[in-house]
């Protein structure tokens, strides 16, 4: 009997406001998208996720939902969705949606309810609503944060006109929190998951899907503002053993996930689901996954590892042992919406600690070229290892983080929540270039929601395409590798022994391996090996030179 698909698969991530412009808006749109589906037939994916598409007023590009069983309108109609799930099946591909279950936008009907109603109301107890601290009730209810940056309260004006309560936003002011102690809430997202699931929908990316619970009484946080806050050993600041956390994977949530599990099941063939989950610690990760929860999660340790042997080692081991644990295939992943891009990141030469974020790469100096070269070898890696992987948009193409982003432009609400302080990621964000040799690139329109560098002409598509040493011709061969190779995806890994602390080399199975050498000095390949593909030239001696990625048989 076969594989599950998924325990394999390649998924391109759309960021659909920036992936192809269809009706010269300068947003990306469901348009845009189906004319170019050959794009990911062509790179050799098995998959595409699709960042919200649904209508939103748009506080945090769309994961403020006003309607969960719609399309927005900037991007399309429900109908246009529709055939883009039928031409996405025609060429193989499955299709995922997002689904933001942790918070609705405050234009959603419910919330508009809520607020109208006044305390007592029955339509607040759909969301988190309490009554402020003080004389006045004028200080939040408790010192929780927003991702965003401030308090993670805001305060309503009541039908009378006066101050009154606050609600509870874990992100921002426009995301107020459900409550999912509710039946109505529980209930309405089933009918969400039917109703997409009824139209073609392969599987689901889960949002936020850590949170959803929130400890009885929302205690406050006092010094445990993570679930792992960083501790110093050594000099150097490591991550704590993990301990409760009052609205961070509490482990109430998993009964959610068992209920959605069983209706996935229900259909033929079985949807998915693939979790965001910002736990950080592998043990915790694996609870996601267990047998009748979630089928695979993003493994966000992978994706913030240095450039380091050790550091990649170390994540690897622990990923595979914890997932094995459950009989769940690990996912790897490089780069996403969330995060600086990985070229920007490996171009720090220093890569002694873990750099997310354009905040934190800012910081330190890039080196661009060093950067590629890493991140042609990191794809290797990544497609090398046991399970499936996602690849973001852009990445195929070697688009960097774009880090000079004029102020004026930045959309990320980050932006406004930080005092102005860390930019955000837009710099992820910016549309990709199709072709030509100046904005808008084939994008579609004449001005892009965000503004593309004037220096991207060589990382077009159309650049690329036929060019053997480009960044898309080395996606496109090692993802027609990884297909056309059965050790690859799904299995076990077995690391070789011979290896320096600098190099990580392992097998896939009989006849297949992967080395890869972080270190300075160039390494030689194991005897008697042929090289089915490289992410660079080897040196004249036949050796693997720095930050150079080998796949090999024999």
């Amino acid at each position: 009997m076969p594989s599950p698909w998924w325990r394999s698969a390649v998924i391109y991530q759309v960021y659909i406001r920036s992936f192809a412009d269809g009706n010269g808006d300068g947003l990306g749109d469901i348009a845009g998208l189906r004319a170019r589906l050959d794009h990911l037939g062509e790179l050799g994916v098995d998959a595409l996720w699709i960042n919200p598409w649904y209508p939103s007023p748009m506080a945090d590009a769309g994961y403020d939902v006003a309607d969960y069983r719609d399309v927005e309108p900037r991007y399309g109609t429900l109908a246009e969705a529709e055939a883009l799930i039928a031409e996405a099946h025609q060429r193989d591909l499955r299709v995922l949606l997002d689904i933001v279950p942790n918070h609705t936008s405050s234009e959603h009907p419910w919330f508009r309810a809520a607020v109208a109603g006044g305390p007592g109301a029955a339509a607040r107890e759909r969301y988190l609503f309490r009554p402020g601290r003080g004389a006045g009730g004028e200080q939040p209810p408790n010192d929780w944060h927003s991702v965003f940056g401030g308090p993670a309260w805001t305060r309503v004006t009541e039908p009378d006109g006066h101050p009154g309560q606050w609600y509870l936003h874990l992100f921002d002011p426009g995301q107020p929190d459900v409550n999912w102690e509710h039946p109505e809430v529980r209930a309405d997202f089933v009918r969400t998951l039917e109703f997409w699931f009824d139209r073609g929908v392969d599987g689901f990316r889960i949002d936020v899907a850590h949170s959803l619970i929130k400890e009885a009484g929302l205690p406050n946080l006092g010094e445990l503002r993570f679930a792992r806050p960083r501790i110093e050993v050594d000099g150097e600041l490591v991550r704590a053993p993990w301990t409760a956390h009052p609205h961070w994977d509490r482990d109430e949530v998993h009964e959610v996930y068992r209920e959605w599990r069983a209706i996935a099941d229900a259909y033929d063939p079985p949807r998915v689901f693939v979790a965001e989950a910002w736990v950080d610690e592998p043990e915790r990760l694996s609870r996601y996954v267990r047998g009748d929860e979630l089928h695979t999660a993003f493994n966000f340790d992978y994706l913030t590892a240095p450039w380091q042997a050790a550091a990649l080692r170390k994540t690897i081991d622990e990923t595979l042992a914890e997932h094995a644990a459950v009989g769940a295939p690990p996912t790897w992943v490089l780069s996403n919406h969330d995060v600086a891009r990985h070229v920007s990141r490996y171009a720090r030469a220093d890569q002694s600690v873990r750099r997310t974020y354009l905040r934190q790469l800012s910081e330190v100096p890039a080196d661009e070229e060093l950067g590629r070269r890493r991140g042609r070898a990191a794809v290797l890696l990544t497609l090398a290892l046991p399970g499936g992987a996602y690849v973001y948009q852009g990445e195929e193409l070697g688009l960097p983080e774009v880090e000079d982003l004029p102020d004026e432009v930045l959309a990320d609400p980050t932006w406004v929540r930080s005092g102005y302080t860390d930019r955000g990621r837009d710099g992820c964000r910016v549309p990709i270039p199709w072709s030509g040799d100046r904005p808008p690139y084939g994008f579609g329109a004449q001005q892009t929601w965000l503004p593309q560098p004037a220096g991207w002409g060589p990382l077009t598509v159309a650049a690329q395409t036929g060019d053997p040493d480009s960044m898309l011709e080395h996606y496109r061969a090692a993802l027609r590798l990884r297909r056309d190779t059965p050790q690859l995806g799904d299995g076990e890994l077995r690391w070789r022994p011979e290896c320096g602390p600098d190099v990580l080399s392992f097998d896939r199975g009989p006849g297949f391996g992967c080395l890869v050498n972080f270190g300075p000095d160039p390494t030689a390949l194991p005897d008697g090996v042929r090289i089915v593909l490289a992410s660079d030239p080897l040196d004249e001696d036949g050796r693997v030179p720095a930050d150079v990625a080998v796949w090999f048989a024999g």
